[in-house]
């Protein structure tokens, strides 16, 4: 699996590297110190967490200012800039809608964007994360300890003799072998200068969103472990407390961030994926299973419109169709089955992603037909061989476009890289009962997406052409 290392710039001005790596719907990592995209995604520390989280994502790094492979020479550390950083990379990739990790002071910086761009996050998790600075400063003796890290973390940091960031090491990963260790270390080296390092901890000191946290209304799944040395677990349980309605998972272990080959990377993987719904169940003989949904997108009113505007134009118009789905198919983890003429098919390893798609689509088409200039009105008393609206002379292809989307989930039969059997048929039954910018599904994929934060609303039972029973039916609508 490769990665692959771009550039963009923040609203201040300085130059943030992001990376991008595996497929399915984006999961954007935040993390706040001792990131190096290139030098972390060769090191034998995370690599293999990294690559897991790219099985069923694309998974989004980046380095923040003053770290990494962006811009160093920076002078101000905040809250609000890490956030501008962040900003400035699901911005340059178009992100519509992702989920977000926070990881340790990461998570102050998810916290602060998912207030500020509440529609983008569908899911905040939170690992290891903490609210406010969770040493007390308030007394002479902490006053002191904290006076001392940073004139060692001055004097020290940037030298061959790894004894100065000892302490970072053996506070963050305890469990690590000396191997691990003199990696980790290397990457404190290369992560950030000596200068650098200080104005982060200093920035460190000052984090307190707790106010802010009462405000978050995204899905909320907080992730700590028992023993963290770093990042006491009370930190966590602060932080689940604070949003509502978060869930708080409590993990193994007493590393800060998990170590290749480390027990429980597993369980941490699962619990992203079960929670953003991108996990995938293993069948018994360690098959993948038969279990999709499929969902069709079909243009209302294409074969009117392309008597009304020709072939030629009517055809530009499913151009722009098939990119706008396409696009969302591709942010979503939806692999294009094949093109029906007026609409495209698609298939997903699971129903909640199938559902964002779907929602994203028609939120892509409003947007789309809201950005086209008005139609002129018909100049009266001139027919179609002058040049009428009703003549496809005179037709444009800056038409709306208004699509009905089915959903079904099944087991179909796989062929020739193409999909067959009564799931795909019920979908497409599904999808031709759809009104016009309408999101209709079949009961299973209500049943499957239980829980997942959709509206579905019940358009009872309806006769669908070629099934002798009838089919409860429900359409779908994003979650407050």
């Amino acid at each position: 699996m490769d990665q692959h290392i771009r550039f963009c710039t923040t609203a201040d001005g300085v130059r943030i590297a992001y990376a991008v790596s595996g497929q399915g719907p984006p999961l954007v990592r935040a993390l706040g110190w001792v990131t190096h995209l290139e030098y972390e995604w060769q090191s034998p520390l995370w690599r293999h967490t990294l690559e897991s989280l790219s099985q069923n994502h694309t998974l989004v790094r980046y380095d923040g200012r003053g770290i990494g492979l962006s811009d160093r020479d920076v002078e101000v550390h905040s809250v609000e800039q890490w956030a501008n950083d962040l900003e400035a990379v699901v911005d340059a990739l178009h992100l519509e809608r992702f989920a977000l990790l926070g990881i340790s002071q990461g998570g102050s910086t998810a916290a602060t964007y998912v207030i500020r761009h509440p529609e983008r996050v569908s899911h905040l998790i939170m690992y290891g994360a903490f609210a406010r600075w969770f040493r007390p400063a308030d007394t002479e003796e902490a006053r002191q300890i904290g006076d001392s890290i940073l004139t060692l973390t001055r004097a020290g940091w940037g030298q061959d003799n790894p004894v100065f960031r000892q302490m970072f090491t053996s506070t963050f990963v305890p469990g690590a072998s000396r191997e691990q260790m003199r990696w980790f270390d290397d990457l404190q080296r290369n992560s950030c200068s000596p200068d650098n390092a200080v104005k982060l901890l200093e920035a460190f000191a000052q984090i307190d969103v707790t106010a802010l946290l009462p405000q978050v209304q995204t899905p909320t799944l907080v992730l700590h472990r028992r023993g963290d040395r770093a990042v006491p677990i009370e930190a966590g349980r602060e932080i689940a407390s604070l949003i509502p309605n978060a869930r708080f998972l409590p993990l193994e272990g007493d590393n800060h961030l998990y170590l290749d080959g480390e027990e429980g990377i597993c369980d941490l993987v699962r619990a992203i994926e079960e929670f953003v719904g991108t996990a995938v169940e293993p069948t018994g003989d360690g098959a993948q299973p038969d279990m999709v949904t499929i969902l069709f997108t079909d243009m209302a009113g294409s074969t009117s419109l392309t008597q009304r505007l020709g072939d030629a134009k009517a055809q530009e118009v499913l151009r722009a169709h098939n990119a706008i789905v396409r696009e969302a198919l591709k942010g979503h983890g939806g692999a294009e089955i094949k093109h029906t003429g007026d609409g495209i098919m698609a298939s997903f390893p699971a129903a909640s992603r199938a559902i964002e798609c779907a929602l994203a689509i028609q939120r892509a088409f409003e947007e789309y037909n809201a950005s086209l200039p008005a139609r002129p009105e018909p100049v009266e008393g001139r027919g179609a061989a002058h040049g009428s609206t009703g003549s496809p002379r005179a037709a444009t292809a800056a038409e709306p476009i208004r699509v009905r989307i089915g959903l079904n989930a099944g087991e179909p039969v796989a062929e020739d890289e193409d999909l067959f059997g009564t799931a795909v048929q019920l979908a497409a039954r599904v999808c031709a009962r759809a009104e016009a910018g309408q999101v209709l599904a079949s009961n299973v994929v209500r049943e499957l997406a239980a829980g997942k934060g959709f509206l579905f609303s019940d358009r009872g039972d309806v006769e669908l052409r070629g099934f002798e029973d009838p089919v409860r039916l429900y359409e779908v609508r994003p979650g407050d």
